[in-house]
């Protein structure tokens, strides 16, 4: 199993989500954009007003570890930014919501 290549940058995340597509999904929002590497960045962008900080890393890990299960099956060479929808509670949110979301807008974007 490979490590997962993060974006860690302010102007990294900002270029995605200017010059990426936007695909939502119903619990999660992602923007995508191509990178010309031979990996896959993922970010993870969670707003304060969604939980406290345990609610917020749970998510994250939620989000990272259905990524990591969806990531073989993927082309490779992209910056993708996920996004928590501002109307989803936070409590409700469970990993095969995430999952469905998530291969949804993989197959909408055609990187799957």
């Amino acid at each position: 199993m490979k490590k997962t290549k993060m974006l860690k940058k302010n102007y990294e995340f900002r270029q995605v989500m200017t010059k990426g597509r936007y695909y939502q999904g119903k619990y999660i929002a992602c923007f995508i954009k191509r990178n010309n590497k031979k990996y896959n960045l993922i970010g993870l962008a969670i707003s304060v007003k969604a939980g406290k900080a345990v609610k917020r890393n749970k998510t994250k890990r939620l989000l990272r570890e259905n990524y990591k299960i969806l990531e073989e099956n993927m082309k490779l060479g992209n910056s993708i930014v996920f996004l928590l929808k501002k109307h989803v509670d936070i409590n409700n949110i469970n990993f095969n919501n995430v999952k469905e979301d998530m291969e949804k807008i993989f197959l909408n974007a055609n990187i799957k």
